[in-house]
């Protein structure tokens, strides 16, 4: 078993308060573009559920061996976070995104940045503000002793779809199409064929390989990309970087069990019977353009009952 004393790990979070008028209005006048059904613009992709504060309440509960924990965002803060706290950094896009891809609304472009986030780090942890530890976890969970992060990938295959009339079409639908593409490009580059995708969830990496990743392997990429200040078809998502650690046995594969990881849909499970059912060790608690209101009203008072004692990361 990896001993933690064997590495330091730190955890990074992207956050973003949608309800802010200041933040809103700044959106507005770049993109001119309102909240709409999209999958690449709707209101779920923005909106604060206060999400982060128990995904902080779970990580100290179940991984308190984390050495420094970044919440990357947009000139914004949580109220209710205590940044006196040690092991907490807020870094602003400012810090780590260059000048002409800000401001950025388009959370795969942050993503290609955070490898810069000032004394991050060689191993990481990466992870959206809806996705929760609800397991007692060691760093072995997520590195081998070598310390080669270890990749989840769901068994739903792409297949070698490339050759297929499908990928000229849009309705296979965004973050699908950027998931493909990455399979697509990592084969081209390397050779190697991924069809599982992503566990959607808590992933590990590397410093060092994300850094190559974003500034030599995928450089071409990362600059068209950039320049796109809301996600758009085309893209380059960053499971191109996990296809490309594997491809260059920089990680080390796993299939995913919903015991390890679920997804649970805030648009139609019932979350507390969904989590019961598989009594997964790490959870993402997915609102997407499909949710009302009303369903996400439930969402923060599932989080109290799962997580209701105060952090040492909170005012």
């Amino acid at each position: 078993m990896m001993k933690k004393e064997q590495f330091e790990i730190d955890l990074v979070y992207l956050w973003v308060d949608g309800n802010d008028p200041q933040w809103q209005a700044k959106k507005a006048a770049l993109t001119n573009q309102p909240y709409d059904n999209s999958e690449a613009n709707s209101k779920a992709r923005y909106i604060n559920n206060d999400e982060l504060k128990y995904a902080l309440r779970s990580a100290e509960k179940y991984v308190p061996w984390i050495r420094q924990i970044f919440i990357v965002t947009d000139n914004q803060k949580p109220d209710w976070l205590n940044t006196d706290n040690p092991k907490i950094k807020v870094i602003d896009h400012k810090e780590i995104i260059p000048a002409e891809a800000l401001p950025c609304f388009n959370s795969s472009v942050i993503e290609y940045f955070i490898h810069k986030i000032p004394g991050l780090s060689e191993h990481f942890l990466f992870a959206n503000d809806d996705m929760f530890f609800n397991d007692f976890l060691q760093p072995d969970f997520f590195f081998t002793e070598e310390g080669l992060p270890i990749v989840r990938l769901k068994r739903k295959f792409f297949g070698k779809w490339h050759n297929r009339l499908e990928l000229l079409f849009k309705d296979l639908g965004q973050y699908a199409k950027m998931l493909m593409d990455s399979s697509i490009l990592v084969e081209q580059k390397f050779g190697k064929h991924y069809s599982s995708v992503p566990h959607h969830n808590i992933d590990a990496y590397r410093k060092s390989d994300y850094k190559n990743a974003v500034e030599d392997v995928f450089n071409e990429q990362v600059k068209k990309s950039q320049v796109n200040h809301i996600r758009t078809y085309g893209d380059l998502h960053r499971s191109a970087f996990t296809y490309y650690s594997l491809a260059i046995n920089h990680a080390v594969l796993k299939h995913v069990t919903r015991s390890e990881s679920s997804r649970i849909l805030v648009s139609r499970h019932d979350f507390q019977k969904y989590l019961d059912q598989n009594k997964p060790k790490l959870f993402c608690l997915n609102d997407d353009q499909r949710v009302k209101d009303e369903r996400r009203e439930k969402i923060k008072p599932f989080l109290e009952h799962l997580f209701p004692l105060k952090s040492a990361f909170e005012k």
